[in-house]
């Protein structure tokens, strides 16, 4: 079998590049050769949690060109640039209820064939899994549908109706996309809070009419007057951590009979007022990856709004870093004083 170069945690505190196998197709996949892969916090908090060294790679933003299709593949998907969902359609049995309803990450028979993911030169998923990117888009825009899709299906589970106030705390990749989804999908005044000042700034690029520290006390301020003293109509919690700190602020800050969404991974168990959840009638929906939605998948739309150019996420890449620079890379994704917002790996 081949081989390929791949980025894996040495199991201490740092990336390496090494020669590991390239992945095998079966009759039903596609090999692609990655292109661009994006750093996301997702894989920063995994490397904080691994106490062993890595044998496969990581990585779910990927973008890149299929070269080889299995038997049972058209083989006109050789060539085609292609966003590759690697997280549930990619693996996915396609059989099962949850596959059925589209809702593919929750598929209850995934497939373990399917050897690591993009921080690699070459990765393999099912066929059906590569979404065609319109031929105005860039690697580098390519590489951004996955998060973008993971932001348009927490608008789609939100309800968001045109004109609602939205307020979005945490202006990381995740918050920062749903920020522009948001503006995208018919929100009124946006309200985000971000921690660094270069977040700031790309978040009211992006879409954001107001950004703040989140322990500034003109946060409440500014929502109240801007609401008539109600809230938020719908708060995106973005950041989860080890604490209930933003879950609570979300449950503060938005109105009676408002909804709460949650896309930040809490990384063990929070408590919080449930109480107040309860007394204000306060809907908390969550929201994990992507999924069909009336017909389409959430990467499709992802697609079609980024080549559109109604969102322009590219100016949220601020570091490009080739496979062999990885351990740099996550360096600088780490270290946001280093004025990182989205980092990307082109092997």
């Amino acid at each position: 079998m081949p081989s390929m170069l791949a980025a894996l945690y040495d199991g201490i505190s740092s990336m390496e590049v090494r020669e590991i196998q390239q992945p095998s197709v079966g009759p039903d996949d596609a090999l692609i050769q990655v292109r661009s892969e994006g750093i996301c916090g997702s894989d920063l908090n995994l490397l904080r949690k691994l106490t062993e060294p890595e044998t496969l790679p990581a990585g779910h933003e990927t973008a890149g060109e299929v070269v080889e299709v299995g038997a049972n593949v058209d083989s006109t998907l050789v060539g085609k640039r292609v966003a590759a969902e690697v997280v549930g359609h990619g693996r996915a049995c396609l059989l099962c209820y949850y596959c059925r309803i589209g809702e593919y990450r929750n598929c209850i028979d995934k497939s373990d064939d399917y050897p690591g993911g993009g921080f690699a030169e070459y990765v393999v998923r099912k066929a059906v899994a590569c979404y065609p990117l319109d031929t105005s888009l860039t690697w580098k825009d390519g590489a951004l549908v996955e998060p973008l899709a993971v932001s348009i299906h927490a608008m789609r589970r939100s309800s968001l109706k045109g004109g609602e106030t939205v307020l979005v705390l945490g202006a990381g990749n995740i918050g920062l996309t749903t920020i522009a989804a948001a503006r995208a999908m018919g929100a009124g005044t946006i309200i985000a809070t971000a921690r660094h000042p270069h977040q700031s700034q790309m978040a009211r690029r992006l879409g954001a009419d107001i950004a703040l520290h989140p322990d500034d006390p003109e946060l409440a301020n500014n929502l109240a007057d801007l609401t008539h003293g109600l809230g938020s109509d719908i708060t995106f919690e973005t950041v989860g951590g080890f604490s209930s700190e933003t879950l609570d602020q979300s449950i503060e800050l938005t109105r009676i009979a408002g909804r709460i969404v949650l896309l930040g991974v809490f990384h063990e168990p929070v408590t919080t007022n449930w109480f107040d959840v309860l007394m204000k009638e306060q809907s908390i929906i969550t929201s994990t990856c992507y999924s069909i939605a009336t017909g389409r998948h959430d990467f499709e739309s992802a697609i079609d709004l980024l080549a559109s150019g109604r969102i322009n996420l590219k100016q949220m890449v601020t570091h490009n870093y080739p496979l062999v620079e990885a351990k740099q890379a996550f360096e600088t994704a780490f270290d946001k004083t280093s004025g990182s917002i989205k980092v990307q790996i082109n092997p």
